[in-house]
């Protein structure tokens, strides 16, 4: 599976070129905001999101029937950026099931910052 193709479809909230990458009983899970989508209703959910978005895949691991990608999100006029930690569990060469994690970019929270701890990553 071309996982980065499958990722410039979502971003773009292409319907057509989303669906062929799922299997028609897929299942997706935002784990984040407690919701569990049918494939249609995903679909929906994505290209019904507000905005128009960009994105990076910064990251791929692959085992076996599982991939796993870091993906770095933001709008087109980058006010912000999110990323997506996102486990495909594949049928064959289609999506069955995708459970994903998105969490907003941004600053430690200033107790850390006061305390010195850590470093930046960049």
């Amino acid at each position: 599976m071309d996982i980065r193709a499958l990722w410039t479809a979502v971003l773009a909230q292409d319907e057509e070129a989303i669906r062929p990458f799922f299997h028609p009983d897929a299942r997706v899970d935002w784990v984040c905001t407690n919701e569990r989508f049918t494939l249609d209703e995903y679909i929906t959910a994505n290209c019904r999101y507000p905005g128009s978005w960009e994105g990076e895949v910064e990251r791929v691991e692959e085992q076996g029937e599982q991939l796993v990608t870091v993906t770095r999100v933001w709008p087109r006029d980058r006010s912000f950026s999110v990323h997506a930690v996102s486990f495909f569990r594949l049928r064959g060469d289609k999506v069955a099931r995708l459970e994903e994690y998105w969490a907003d970019d941004g600053p430690p929270p200033q107790w850390r910052q006061e305390m010195k701890l850590g470093q930046p990553l960049k």
